[in-house]
């Protein structure tokens, strides 16, 4: 009866090895697919990260470029010819080659807005009386890009110019 006893306690042994082998490969299965979770969760955090940061030196290069277009404006048509050297115009420029040499802005020539009006009258601007005057309107698209990040950032620009005598707008 001893030797029956034996023979089970050895079967009950065997048994509850392979229980604690298989029980151990399944902890280290779950381990595994946690740490991958965790990894790839934190490389995703980074990869966000990376694109906001490119998405905000673009939007920075293309205020840049807005703020050159602002100052430099003229409503001489001839001056919007990109060929031209002194044009700004659908060049692409370096916001600043020492701090941030990847980031740059292009400014495509101005036009008449696709809608709305081209001239607005200014009312009340000169007491005489006799006399109009108005603010012609132009659009313009400004794009700023930032290389190292490969991102993009477009906005497009309405200008008003003026005081403009309307009788030389007329002409």
């Amino acid at each position: 009866m001893s030797s029956i006893n034996n023979r089970n306690r050895k079967g009950l042994l065997a048994s509850q090895r392979g229980i604690a082998l298989i029980t151990a490969i399944m902890a280290c299965v779950i381990l595994f697919a946690l740490a991958v979770l965790i990894i790839y969760l934190s490389t995703g955090d980074l990869r966000v990260s990376s694109r906001t940061v490119g998405d905000k030196k673009a939007g920075s290069a293309a205020e840049s470029g807005v703020h050159q277009l602002v100052r430099h404006f003229d409503p001489d048509h001839s001056t919007w010819d990109p060929d031209d050297a002194d044009s700004i115009y659908g060049k692409k420029i370096q916001v600043d080659a020492e701090s941030d040499s990847s980031s740059s802005f292009e400014i495509g020539p101005p036009a008449r807005p696709k809608s709305g009006i081209y001239f607005r009258h200014i009312a009340g601007y000169d007491i005489t009386g006799g006399k109009g005057w108005g603010m012609t309107n132009y659009e313009s698209v400004v794009t700023g890009q930032n290389d190292h990040y490969s991102t993009e950032t477009t906005i497009t620009t309405g200008i008003g110019y003026g005081p403009v005598k309307t009788d030389t707008i007329l002409e």
